[in-house]
């Protein structure tokens, strides 16, 4: 995600089937080990879910504006889950997991 206008075409989307947002900081190791674990274990099939990934270092802005739009404290890393508009799953920092998502909305299990 590099614009705000994704996020409301995100939310729209949303509608339709799940999307995730992962925040990462490129200047965070945490981050990194976040990253590194959710793509290793991902196993999401691509009509189950939309992936997003926005680098909140680059792109700061977008970050607050997601942030603003569902409600959610700014964390590093972070991962949302949003359904049919709304944020429905939160994790952060070594919570992030394809396990948690899993268990925050089990219709995608």
């Amino acid at each position: 995600m590099t614009k705000k206008e994704q996020v409301s075409a995100l939310i729209d989307l949303s509608q339709e089937k799940p999307c995730v947002i992962f925040k990462h900081s490129t200047r965070c190791s945490v981050s990194a080990i976040a990253k590194y674990r959710l793509e290793n274990a991902w196993d999401f099939e691509a009509d189950e879910v939309e992936a997003y990934f926005l680098d909140l270092i680059a792109y700061r802005e977008v970050s607050n504006f997601v942030s603003a739009a569902f409600s959610v404290y700014h964390e590093s890393p972070q991962v949302l889950l949003i359904r049919d508009g709304e944020c429905i799953c939160d994790v952060s920092h070594l919570d992030i997991s394809v396990d948690e998502l899993r268990s925050c909305f089990p219709a995608v299990s």
